[in-house]
């Protein structure tokens, strides 16, 4: 049976030139934050204080390098929000079953693909430390949204409202005194890098716990509805408008309360600058409500935006966003393989970075000032993202062409 939605306002006959918009949208938005989180993973291969200082730290750091990690930010939240809404767009064209079905094998394939594809790009080793990041947020997620289709619209939509505004109300558990995460807590809400050892010598870091991200998928999934082909164009721009100011505005609301949806309280620093810096400064690990109200607010009013916008820059950026999982995998290899070069390039040896590997989640990466300057660190970025270009594009087309070949779905 296949999945039925109450038709939206407009005319069904606009549907196609609908449909393809809401594709190029979604996808260009993708191929954005794409490219902005390839700035972060740049940073942290090759900037000369990556492991050493937090970007973030109000008493060191720079405006330029503060900017740099923080516009960052909105990589994720958006990336599991739009999923979440791919996730609705195939429930139009497939079954309940269907879509189940696929999403429990989908979300098994990026558990599996974190920890035998990406873990090892962190590290160059193979089960030596196994992170558990952005993929296994998602995958763990599409798990979880395999049984959660078969509820209700309203029932996904208010269960993945409570988990966004109210998953915070767990900081006080983990504030209390005496209290320890453990490895399955860490899984579900107590994150940012706990480490467990589950071998001699071999260790787990587990850096996105599921919570809250399943949560934000599943507002991404109801998002999907806007998208609908019989729901104007204009009328899916309004809400995305609104949906994305009142975002905002709710997150601007209780920060300045400085008592609620964030586990650590802004408060007034040296200067103007530095105390919006504090303000801004939202937790990620997991992500607190207002993290995901200042980075998801912008991308639904990015969406509203680039719906009307067609150009060279969007197709460029188009086909990153529908390279994505090809794209992000590359990426990895091609900036450790690169600091592998200049590592031994500089006259260093297996053995030190043997030894950064006892202190740090990544290889070949030297601590204290073996990196570079910001502006080498952008320079490399650029090169990096626009090396991958022809990949992408090469992908892509391939894709297009050979939709018969299931296992493309899963890439």
């Amino acid at each position: 049976m296949t999945l039925r939605y109450p038709k939206a306002e407009g005319s069904l006959t606009s549907a196609p030139s609908l449909i393809k918009s809401r594709i190029e949208s979604i996808d260009v938005l993708r191929g954005l934050i794409m490219i902005i989180m390839a700035l972060d993973h740049t940073r942290d291969f090759f900037h000369a204080q990556a492991w050493t200082d937090d970007p973030l730290n109000l008493d060191t750091t720079t405006p330029f390098l503060y900017v740099t990690r923080w516009i960052t930010h909105f990589c994720a939240p958006t990336f599991a929000l739009l999923s979440g809404t791919s996730i609705y767009l195939q429930g139009v064209r497939k079954s309940r079953r269907e879509l189940s079905l696929f999403l429990l094998k989908r979300g098994l394939w990026l558990i599996v693909a974190e920890v035998l594809l990406i873990a090892p790009a962190d590290t160059f080793t193979l089960f030596n430390t196994i992170t558990l990041a952005v993929f296994w947020s998602l995958g763990i997620s599409m798990v979880f949204m395999a049984g959660l289709t078969w509820l209700p619209f309203r029932a996904i939509l208010c269960i993945g409202l409570a988990i966004v505004l109210g998953h915070n109300l767990l900081d006080a558990v983990e504030q209390a005194p005496g209290f320890t995460s453990g490895f399955w807590w860490a899984l579900f809400h107590g994150g940012s890098h706990r480490v467990f050892e589950y071998a001699p010598g071999r260790v787990i870091d587990v850096l996105y716990p599921f919570f809250p991200w399943l949560g934000l998928m599943m507002l991404g999934y109801c998002l999907g509805r806007l998208f609908e082909p019989a729901v104007w164009a204009t009328k899916r721009q309004q809400w995305l408008v609104y949906l994305g100011a009142g975002a905002i505005g709710l997150f601007v609301g209780l920060r300045l309360l400085n008592e609620y949806g964030d586990p650590f309280p802004w408060s007034i620093q040296k200067d103007g600058l530095t105390t919006l810096f504090s303000f801004l400064k939202v937790h990620k690990y997991p992500p607190s409500l207002l993290y995901m109200c200042i980075t998801v607010g912008p991308g639904l009013l990015g969406l509203a935006l680039l719906e009307n916008v067609h150009n060279r820059v969007t197709g460029v950026l188009r086909t990153y966003g529908r390279t994505a999982f090809f794209y992000y995998t590359i990426h990895w290899y091609i900036l450790h393989t690169l600091r592998m070069s200049l590592f031994f390039a500089a006259g260093h040896t297996m053995t030190e970075a043997d030894k950064a590997l006892q202190t740090i989640p990544m290889r070949f990466v030297l601590p204290g000032n073996g990196g570079y300057n910001l502006g080498v660190v952008y320079l490399i970025w650029i090169a990096v993202v626009a090396s991958l270009y022809p990949l992408c594009r090469w992908f892509d087309a391939y894709k297009t062409t050979h939709k018969e070949q299931w296992w493309l779905s899963y890439l």
